[in-house]
């Protein structure tokens, strides 16, 4: 990659940042060609992209977007998602496909302010679509008149609910629970050190994502 392609890189990357609602960065090893394409039209549903990175352009392209946070999530291979529309249900096929395939390991990401360790991402996975709260919120407005303030303060208060859980357990903010004075508080899980960055990161990168591009191609084709 030559200084003019490097240089377009990085602002590719910083536009993205700038965009993005949030961002979720994974190490991608063990991911295949063909799953990759898989993540990334069940990512586009939720109008979010899947992208390999390589950690030091995107440092740079950090740096000029003004996102400070994101250079200690870059460390060995990493891929970012960017996710430009909803949030929720980006995170939910991120869940899903790592369900079925586990060759995902989740780094770290953001939501606006907000940063994701794993719990909160996972929390985040489990809220509701905004597709699904739009149809809740349509049918309580189609239902008789006389239903429509019972339905809709339940519809409220249901989704109040889900966020106080999420919120009394600390899992958006990242901070754990205080514990009850009748069970014993459960031990931390042991941070996973990260990956200290190598040499060949860029490279295990750009084969990956050019042979990523090629199959997106061909499919364009």
């Amino acid at each position: 990659m030559n200084r003019e392609e490097k240089s377009a890189t990085i602002q590719e990357i910083a536009a993205q940042i700038e965009a993005s609602e949030a961002i979720f960065a994974v190490d991608y090893r063990g991911i295949s060609v063909p799953q990759a394409a898989e993540l990334r039209t069940k990512l586009r549903e939720a109008d979010a992209s899947f992208r390999i990175v390589k950690n030091r352009l995107t440092k740079l392209a950090a740096d000029r977007a003004g996102e400070e946070r994101l250079a200690e999530l870059l460390q060995g291979p990493t891929a970012l998602t960017f996710v430009r529309g909803d949030t929720a249900q980006a995170a939910k096929a991120i869940s899903t496909f790592n369900k079925e395939h586990d060759v995902l390991t989740y780094k770290g990401g953001f939501m606006d302010t907000t940063s994701l360790d794993a719990e909160g991402f996972k929390a985040i996975a489990l809220l509701p679509s905004r597709e699904v709260l739009i149809g809740q919120f349509a049918g309580v407005v189609a239902s008789p008149v006389t239903g429509v303030v019972r339905g809709l303060n339940a519809l409220i208060q249901g989704l109040a609910s889900q966020l106080g859980q999420i919120a009394d357990q600390g899992l958006v903010t990242g901070e754990a629970a205080p514990a009850e004075a009748e069970a014993p508080a459960a031990e931390p899980e042991a941070a996973v050190e990260p990956e200290a960055e190598t040499s060949s990161d860029d490279a295990e990168a750009d084969a990956a994502d050019d042979k990523s591009s090629e199959t997106d191609k061909e499919k364009e084709e």
